[in-house]
């Protein structure tokens, strides 16, 4: 992501509570094991990296993000659960000097659609890689399958396009086809690439305002309303409000979502 997500991710539970339903899917995927050194591509506030390095006990687990700010929270989170085989660094996986075939296991939620160069980025996460060593992943699916981006693109006013682009900043659906996501990892030198259908909600709040504030810290929702005059961008929000109440059940605001769990190995 770069490995950064498509939004500006508030360093707290807000994206975290999001992606709860997918966090659960992404852990059994994984497997971790109790020996397993773990690698955390993009990971935010490191809840993933925590979360890995509590089962892999006699392993440990390092996150990297190109957010200063969330590795910052990242390490007080750390610090105050007293894990002991967690580390984090500011860094972007495309480039950055990781040990050679120091991690058994590399793994990412939603934090590898941004690289500059793909190819090149993974073949980096590769060489960080054992022999032995395995990539699993969590990517969105198109555009078209999924209703939150659908939602906020048609209350911006343009339903012909991704809340990415439609900021002009990097696509985060750009893994979303299997065939060119399994070219760019076999020529990154990964083989047995295999993807997983994952069909799960994504929760924005317990409430239609919770969720509103939520949806507008959005780096493509800020910026493309930027970018509308007053008046307009008025407009928009209440569209925007009046799409997030029609997604309101007992339990707060849900949006269905669809992703893709890619794993591979190293080749």
């Amino acid at each position: 992501m770069t490995n950064a997500d498509h939004r500006q991710r508030p360093v707290h539970s807000g994206y975290d509570a999001e992606l709860q339903r997918h966090n659960e899917v992404l852990r059994r995927a994984c497997g971790i094991r109790f020996r397993d050194h773990v690698l955390d591509i993009g990971c935010g506030a490191g809840q993933t990296t925590r979360q890995a390095a509590r089962t892999a006990q006699a392993g440990g687990a390092l996150g990297v993000d190109v957010s200063a700010a969330a590795i910052v929270r990242a390490r007080e989170l750390a610090r105050a659960e007293e894990l002991s085989n967690v580390a984090f660094e500011h860094a972007n996986a495309q480039v950055y000097r990781f040990p050679y075939e120091r991690f058994d296991l590399a793994i990412s939620r939603f934090g590898t659609m941004f690289f500059d160069d793909p190819a090149a980025a993974f073949a980096n996460i590769r060489r960080a890689l054992r022999p032995a060593g395995r990539l699993v992943m969590m990517v969105w699916q198109a555009h078209a399958r999924n209703e939150w981006d659908i939602a906020i693109c048609e209350a911006l006013g343009a339903p012909q396009a991704t809340a990415g682009l439609t900021s002009g900043g990097p696509d985060p659906f750009s893994l979303a086809d299997p065939p060119t996501v399994t070219e760019i990892l076999e020529t990154a030198g990964f083989a047995d690439v295999a993807f997983t259908d994952v069909s799960e909600p994504v929760y924005y709040g317990p409430d239609v305002a919770a969720a509103l504030d939520w949806v507008r810290r959005f780096a493509s929702t800020s910026q493309a309303l930027s970018r509308l005059d007053p008046a307009a961008a008025a407009h928009a929000v209440r569209r925007l409000r009046e799409s997030l109440a029609a997604q309101l059940s007992g339990d707060g605001v849900w949006f269905n979502s669809r992703a893709w769990i890619v794993t591979a190995r190293r080749g």
